[in-house]
């Protein structure tokens, strides 16, 4: 596809209004659900999107709301939508890594904010030289990180991916130590959601409590505060427990979204004939 500037883009790009209004009203109740929890800290929103045209996105990124964090979980996919949308949106990627696919996907993407599924040193050695060839480029990222989050496998399942929780530390001080271009914003789970909903009342998803243990082991061996390693976890499922555990940010997509449809049907782009801009 051609590289058009994303402003122009946006401007060709319609919205149907009946669809920004139940947007809108989702993403207003996941705030007001954020909120209701008592969390004293400030919580990251990330509004998983993948598979949902940029349309959508754009809805979402405008007033009243102005959404800034985004999460994707295709390569291809997020750097289509980053063609077509403002540089404004701080995208997440969310997805399983490919070590041939980090270089790139931190290269192409200026307006990537954070990578949160490094769990291996290979994968953030590639993000760090994507990086470093982009600020070659652009100047104005040099000053920039990319944030990553290192994945955590903290339920045991074979299909999650994720690094061991006891091999953590040692990849978080290679982030730190051996790549420049890298920011270490915290560690991250996907966690079992059966967990979450057998827990009994009083009680906390034991993959969530494994992931503060991670950290704090995390900033014990690196030698500083544990505030500065955040928690990435909880999902549409059971967010509100993850917050209440204490996590930084939160991945919210279907709730806000709704259901997706399969991969092949997925557009990038909607057409809307008689919607409006």
């Amino acid at each position: 596809m051609s590289e058009a500037k994303p402003e122009e883009e946006t401007t060709e790009m319609r919205i149907d209004p009946s669809r920004a209004s139940h947007l809108n009203s989702n993403l207003s109740t996941i705030l007001s659900r954020i909120q209701s929890t008592g969390s004293q800290a400030p919580i990251r929103l990330v509004a998983v999107s993948k598979l949902k045209p940029a349309n959508d996105i754009l809805v979402l990124h405008r007033a009243p709301h102005s959404q800034l964090h985004f999460g994707e979980n295709y390569q291809q996919e997020l750097l289509q939508k980053s063609l077509l949308l403002p540089r404004e949106i701080r995208w997440h990627f969310i997805g399983a890594l490919q070590t041939n696919k980090c270089k790139p996907l931190a290269e192409q993407i200026p307006n990537l904010w954070c990578v949160e599924s490094v769990d291996a040193s290979k994968k953030a050695d590639q993000l760090e030289k994507g990086r470093h060839a982009l600020c070659e480029k652009e100047k104005e990222y040099e000053d920039v990180p990319l944030r990553v989050f290192v994945q955590v496998n903290t339920s045991g399942e074979e299909e999650k991916s994720g690094i061991e929780p006891s091999d953590a530390a040692a990849l978080c001080k290679h982030v730190r130590e051996r790549c420049p271009h890298l920011k270490l914003q915290g560690v991250m789970t996907i966690g079992a959601i059966a967990r979450s909903q057998e827990a009994k009342e009083g009680q906390e998803n034991e993959d969530f409590v494994k992931l503060k243990e991670v950290r704090d082991q995390v900033a014990e061996e690196l030698g500083i505060g544990k505030e500065e390693i955040e928690l990435s976890m909880g999902m549409s499922g059971d967010f509100e427990s993850a917050i209440r555990c204490g996590s930084n940010e939160v991945r919210v997509g279907s709730t806000i979204f709704g259901e997706r449809p399969a991969k092949k049907d997925a557009k990038v782009k909607e057409e809307v004939e008689d919607g409006e801009k």
